[in-house]
């Protein structure tokens, strides 16, 4: 069966039934967001539209399991599973499904799973590109919140230097989200259009950190 408006609205349905009590860095508004942003660059990409936007929907179903369990497990892997038992009740193309799920497996930063597919690839960027700029600083210290982490500690360029990702620890302040994570982004994004994006983006992010420094210092 081909993805129609009317199976989008179920598969819309389905999936903000995962995002109840989420936190505000990775609540429905997220999702919304990487929809609209990756549509816009799908366009311009020659991607399938309706993969990619059921792809955007479900992409991150398996979130909120995973920030409750600090991170025990990966939520894309989760999440792959969860859309697939769900699309196959829906009775939709195969070929269909398989693209869904490997652009959720795969828009992971931190897993082994690689964008392959145009859809994947644009999906990927969107999410990514979500967590830069005015929104990314945003939902960073949303994030470091949530976790019951401060702003910063002073320690975060130490502790880069020593390789490990501090995910869900003590040590994952806002400030180390951007020091370890978030200024890399913009070399990670896969498609000509998200390039553009990027960069605009990753200036806005690195101009507010260096006054974010400066203040915190005192010399502003």
């Amino acid at each position: 069966m081909k993805i129609s408006n009317k199976i989008l609205v179920k598969i819309e349905k389905e999936a903000k039934r995962y995002f109840v009590g989420a936190s505000g860095c990775h609540d429905w508004s997220h999702v919304d967001r990487v929809r609209n942003l990756a549509l816009a660059i799908g366009k311009k990409e020659k991607a399938d539209l309706r993969v990619l936007e059921v792809a955007c929907l479900l992409h991150d179903i398996g979130r909120k399991e995973e920030m409750d369990s600090n991170g025990k497990f990966c939520h894309a892997e989760k999440g792959a599973e969860l859309a697939e038992k769900f699309l196959l009740k829906l009775k939709l193309d195969k070929k269909d499904i398989e693209n869904i799920k490997h652009c959720i497996v795969s828009h992971r930063f931190r897993n082994e799973h690689i964008p392959k597919t145009t859809e994947a690839k644009v999906l990927f960027d969107a999410d990514k590109l979500d967590s830069i700029g005015a929104v990314g600083i945003g939902r960073d210290f949303l994030f470091a919140g949530f976790i019951k982490n401060p702003m910063y500690t002073g320690r975060e360029k130490d502790l880069i230097k020593k390789g490990n990702d501090k995910s869900y620890t003590k040590d994952d302040t806002a400030v180390m989200e951007f020091e370890f994570k978030l200024k890399k982004i913009k070399n990670k994004i896969l498609t000509k259009t998200g390039k553009i994006i990027a960069k605009n983006r990753h200036e806005y992010m690195v101009d507010f950190f260096k006054k974010f420094d400066r203040e915190i210092k005192g010399l502003e």
